[in-house]
């Protein structure tokens, strides 16, 4: 039976083994290997193994790997400008942003980004089935003053590679299909700031035929703390993608038409893009977590609280069309109690 490697061995890298191994041999059958949480977690064990795992060449492998977009000019260029190139970009993207609520003595900067690029992948069982990258200017007087909405594609200009295939005629067992099967990154950068941030949810938050065309509405996004306080509309703030999948042909397959990303306050109303700048900048400088915390959730905790908001107004506005009606009837019934009854000798006065 083989011995195991002592503790102390460990704690130095297996130092006694690890160091003897010819350093070709551990970068083309070992570090090629591993994916990025691995291959960060490497990095941790010793100096020796950190200064293999930390090569460009290793970091760019695996975020092209991961997210096909990036193999894109104006991406390879911006990337290149981080601290520590694409092992920068991928701590900043593939980790969950830590969404803290925030500090009331800290102020935002106050330039805010004059440019955006949206790095967006769409896998279906893992494969990449759509891949686009999109660069938005956002200094313009029309974007800052307009909602927050970005659309990738249209109903007449849909994905070019996208079939995915019916594996079940139960409509019910189809869509759980799309939810646990289709996956999105949408990654946002600022190339001024150097930073980066991953706005879709790992998994699809909610799944939904429409009511009016049957395509499947698949829902990813994450719910953000707003820029303002308890109990105001934008106390919470869901930065949603939709993904619209609609039948081709027969019913045999489905493409993607549609892909969608807007942000919405808790009345169901469009954050414009100052405010939008504003809460990205945030989400941006926040830390990071290799675990997510249940994002679905979150997003369903998110529409508890809109529907319940919009129950409060109803009944408010409910109680003011009552008072309404109840001051018109006070103010007939004043009339009628006061006015009639000199109405006769008004009339006598003035004949």
């Amino acid at each position: 039976m083989a011995s195991s490697l002592p503790s102390s061995s460990i704690a130095r890298g297996g130092s006694g083994i690890i160091t003897t191994l010819h350093p070709d041999i551990i970068r083309a059958l070992i570090l090629t290997r591993l994916d990025g949480p691995d291959l960060a977690s490497t990095a941790c064990v010793s100096s020796y193994l950190r200064s293999l795992s930390t090569e460009e060449n290793l970091w760019r492998d695996i975020c092209c790997s991961t997210w096909p977009s990036l193999d894109h000019p104006r991406l390879k260029q911006v990337i290149s400008t981080f601290p520590s190139g694409y092992r920068s970009f991928f701590s900043e993207s593939f980790p969950f942003p830590n969404l803290q609520p925030p500090k009331p003595n800290v102020r935002r900067s106050l330039a805010l980004a004059t440019e955006l690029i949206s790095a967006v992948d769409i896998y279906y069982n893992g494969n990449p089935i759509y891949s686009k990258v999109v660069e938005m200017e956002t200094s313009s007087s029309w974007f800052l003053s307009t909602p927050f909405r970005l659309n990738l594609l249209g109903v007449d200009n849909p994905a070019p590679r996208s079939p995915i295939k019916y594996g079940s005629s139960n409509d019910d067992t189809w869509l759980k299909h799309l939810e646990e099967n289709l996956s999105l990154s949408w990654i946002v950068v600022d190339p001024t700031r150097e930073k980066a941030v991953n706005m879709s949810s790992k998994r699809a938050v909610s799944v939904e035929r429409h009511w009016l065309t049957g395509d499947v509405q698949v829902r990813y996004g994450r719910v953000m703390e707003g820029d303002e306080g308890w109990g105001s509309s934008r106390e919470l703030v869901a930065c949603g993608v939709v993904v619209t999948c609609g039948e081709k042909g027969e019913g045999e397959e489905m493409h993607v038409r549609e892909v969608c990303m807007r942000m919405e306050d808790m009345d169901g109303k469009g954050v414009n893009g100052v405010e939008s700048l504003v809460i990205l900048e945030r989400v941006m400088g926040s830390s990071r977590s290799w675990k997510g915390k249940g994002e679905k959730e979150e997003y369903e905790e998110f529409m508890a609280k809109k529907r319940e908001r919009k129950e409060r107004k109803t009944r408010k506005d409910r109680v003011l069309d009552l008072i309404c009606i109840f001051s018109i009837f006070a103010a007939c019934g004043a009339f009628w109690w006061f006015i009639l009854p000199m109405l006769p000798s008004l009339l006598i006065k003035f004949v």
